[in-house]
């Protein structure tokens, strides 16, 4: 039997949010593990006149890719495309679902505030150019239409509807120290969701872009523990 993974991408990210926890899949596995780029995203963003129905479709045309090859399929999905993962989870069969940071809700404005002032106190002290977190989000700033921003906003009142519909396993993996999307989504989603086995992981250091975060590797062994049930 062979696993297919998805794994979804985030709002204004690419695959590299996602490539520690893929990686590591890959070295631990012989699972197939697919990360579509969504449209406008990657390595330039090109976000103008996108609308959010060209990011579902991508991720949903990525799941009939992999269902063609792989007869195990485990979705995961990292801030906005762990809703845009709820969605597909909705729509088709599939066997797990891992979401990372989900953006149910988003902005944690004292956590973006003590971030901010991280920035600016490198700033200080000259070390600007080493506070990554500051660069990407610089870029995303100037780079973001608000148009798309809205598009992003769609997203999420997409799929807040149906939580209560998803019956699938699923595992939520949030960072305590998220800037963008606050703890109290991944309590919210866990709540709402219908699914009878989930489980809830917390990552004490860990920000938004949580496959970075310092205690990722313990993690990533409980989420893979996780994504294996059943092929016992």
């Amino acid at each position: 039997m062979k696993t297919g993974v998805l794994c979804i991408h985030g709002f204004t990210g690419g695959p590299f949010e996602v490539e520690p926890l893929t990686d590591f899949l890959i070295e631990q596995t012989e699972w197939l593990v697919e990360i579509p780029v969504l449209p406008g995203h990657g390595e330039k963003l090109a976000l103008k006149s996108i609308v959010a129905e060209s990011w579902m479709m991508e991720a949903e045309l990525a799941l009939k890719r992999l269902k063609k090859t792989a007869d195990r399929i485990i979705i995961i999905g990292f801030s906005m495309g762990g809703l845009i993962a709820m969605y597909l989870a909705m729509r088709y069969k599939i066997d797990r679902l891992v979401l990372l940071s989900a953006a149910a809700k988003y902005i944690s404005p004292v956590q973006m505030f003590k971030e901010v002032q991280e920035a600016v106190k490198d700033a200080l002290t000259g070390k600007i150019a080493k506070n990554s977190l500051f660069h990407l989000y610089k870029y995303k700033l100037t780079h973001t239409p608000i148009s798309s921003a809205v598009e992003f906003l769609r997203v999420v009142k997409m799929v807040e509807p149906y939580y209560d519909k998803i019956k699938v396993p699923v595992c939520i993996v949030q960072g305590g120290q998220d800037g963008i999307v606050p703890a109290s989504a991944a309590d919210f989603i866990y709540n709402q969701i219908g699914s009878s086995d989930k489980e809830m992981i917390h990552s004490k250091t860990g920000k938004h872009l949580i496959c970075y975060s310092e205690d990722r590797f313990v993690w990533f062994e409980d989420v893979l523990r996780f994504m294996r049930k059943g092929l016992e």
